[in-house]
């Protein structure tokens, strides 16, 4: 059985096309709002390790802000490169919590 755990509250979630960092124990989580649809993926770009929640939502990919790098946040994929892919998590809203699966 999955186990969820907390990652934040609903109204703490990014706005549409935004995405935002948050803690989650010893990693940080990139979650996505791409056309109101949220996506949780590792934070850390594969390139040359920058903050994916700190980047921008470009045709529905996120951007990393330190070089450019485009991730798809449903599939963790690179645009560029299909093999290059970072983890993507379960989200689910409960009662205004945002619960993850890592």
């Amino acid at each position: 059985m999955p186990t969820f755990i907390k990652l934040t509250t609903q109204s703490d979630l990014p706005a549409a096309d935004e995405a935002k960092e948050f803690p989650c124990g010893d990693k940080t989580i990139c979650v996505a709002n791409v056309n109101g649809a949220y996506s949780a993926m590792d934070n850390v770009c594969l390139h040359r390790g920058g903050p994916l929640g700190e980047g921008m939502i470009e045709n529905g990919k996120v951007v990393c802000p330190w070089h450019g790098w485009q991730w798809n946040p449903k599939t963790g994929e690179a645009v560029h490169n299909a093999n290059a892919k970072v983890a993507v998590y379960p989200l689910k809203i409960e009662n205004g919590d945002v619960l993850i699966e890592v």
